[in-house]
């Protein structure tokens, strides 16, 4: 990566803004520049916007922005600067937006909320996002944005989940490795996966029912469907695994890892998956640091011993949605409709490739508390944005001003914006088998 590189980068996604491009532009480098910035107003402030802050807001409202061919060229970006040789590892998942007291704004539902005291109900209303990001090697902030959109109530999070891995990996010709949370251990995202020809690795709840291949019990009859179950809760049900694998942490504690072949889940009997148990005789057995895990596997096997370190790799999307809702502002934009938040959403997910492209370029700035030993964070190279930027410079044309607004005429007086109900969505009711 040398600037010339991430130069060009800017240039093809300024390309991708086809209406609005300069007020989005400069939003994206403000945002890059200014990391004391708590609101969208403070970025207009900022050298890099070269227009007052209504064109922010204006841009965010009426904007325009390719969305396919802005995905497509940072895909190939993203995929000049690793190892041809190398397997991608994609993380799927998603993340919530509260809010709850914007009655003005569109197809807000129900939405988790953690970290909440355990007297106050842990559900609020906002949107959703679903986001597929590239992970690193070794857990940390350092993930590329491959996609990011948001989920209507009207959609789960797993129909979004398999449209944007429909979406993508057509385009890529290297091996692919999903990882995921245990809610996309479902039959639909499994079958999903398997027709895209990737590899899964996915956390699976330990009462989950899988089962072995069907076993004829009477000589009459059709043959049973379904064989012996397997459930993780059920010791009873544990026996006739297929591979186990042992060895010891660095704290010197147990590792063990089994496996079971040839299971099968009610909605899918065609998928063959592979269930993995990991005990690690060292932790805390808390809901963070669970003794006992489970996994489900699809495609071609991960070995054992790499298990516990591949699926580590997930932990690094949770530190990716930390910063973009913490540093970044993905969370603190306060716009009416769900369609500007999906703009802000593009533009925050750009900043952050961005960053991810200059972390390459050696360049960081360091508090005097911090180390110089250890690798460099997207916090420390954003602090050097405003510099880098200045050498790249911005394709965004001069702007021209248009004079003083002649405000609203005498008289007029503008209609209350209208008022949207929380959707509630409610459990499909069951067809009768007539």
């Amino acid at each position: 990566m040398h600037f010339n590189t991430l130069k060009q980068f800017r240039q093809h996604a300024y390309g991708c803004f086809e209406r609005g491009a300069d007020s989005l532009f400069n939003t994206c480098d403000a945002l890059l520049s200014e990391p004391h910035a708590r609101s969208l107003v403070e970025l207009s402030l900022s050298p890099c916007f070269e227009r007052r802050w209504p064109s922010l807001y204006q841009a965010l409202e009426h904007g325009q922005i390719n969305e396919h061919v802005l995905r497509a060229m940072t895909l190939e970006a993203v995929l000049q600067e690793l190892d041809d040789q190398e397997p991608l590892w994609i993380g799927v998942d998603a993340s919530s937006i509260g809010r709850p007291e914007a009655e003005t704004s569109a197809d807000r539902g129900i939405i988790y909320v953690p970290n909440l005291p355990r007297v106050t109900k842990p559900v609020s209303a906002g949107w959703q996002f679903s986001t597929v990001m590239l992970l690193p090697e070794q857990p940390s902030s350092w993930v590329a944005i491959l996609d990011q959109r948001r989920i209507s109530t009207s959609q789960t999070a797993i129909e979004v989940a398999i449209a944007q891995l429909q979406e993508l990996l057509p385009l890529i010709t290297r091996p692919v490795v999903v990882l995921a949370d245990r809610w996309y251990a479902s039959a639909e995202f499994l079958r999903a996966c398997q027709q895209l020809g990737c590899r899964v690795l996915i956390r699976l709840k330990r009462n989950r029912k899988l089962y072995r291949a069907p076993v004829r019990t009477h000589a009459r009859g059709r043959m049973p469907l379904d064989g012996p179950v397997l459930q993780g809760s059920r010791p009873e049900t544990l026996s006739g695994e297929n591979a186990s694998y042992q060895d010891h942490d660095r704290a010197g504690k147990l590792i063990s890892v089994t496996r079971w072949d040839g299971l099968h889940v009610r909605q899918a009997r065609d998928l063959s998956l592979s269930v993995v148990r990991l005990i690690r005789e060292g932790a805390k057995d808390s809901k963070r640091d669970p003794r006992e895990s489970w996994f489900v596997m699809l495609g071609p096997d991960i070995a054992l011993s790499d298990i516990s370190s591949v699926y580590a790799r997930r932990f690094s999307q949770e530190h990716g949605y930390r910063f973009m809702k913490q540093d970044l502002l993905w969370a603190q934009a306060h716009v009416r409709t769900p369609e500007q938040f999906e703009r802000w959403s593009l533009l925050v997910a750009l900043a952050f490739n961005q960053l991810w492209l200059a972390r390459s370029l050696g360049q960081a700035c360091f508090r005097p508390w911090e180390s110089h030993q250890r690798p460099i964070t997207p916090r420390q190279v954003r602090r050097v944005m405003p510099t880098i930027l200045q050498q790249l410079g911005t394709p965004t044309r001069v702007c021209q001003r248009r004079g003083k607004s002649p405000g609203r005429p005498p008289g007029f007086r503008p209609r209350p914006a209208p008022r949207y109900p929380v959707v509630l969505k409610s459990k499909p009711k069951a067809t009768s088998k007539g």
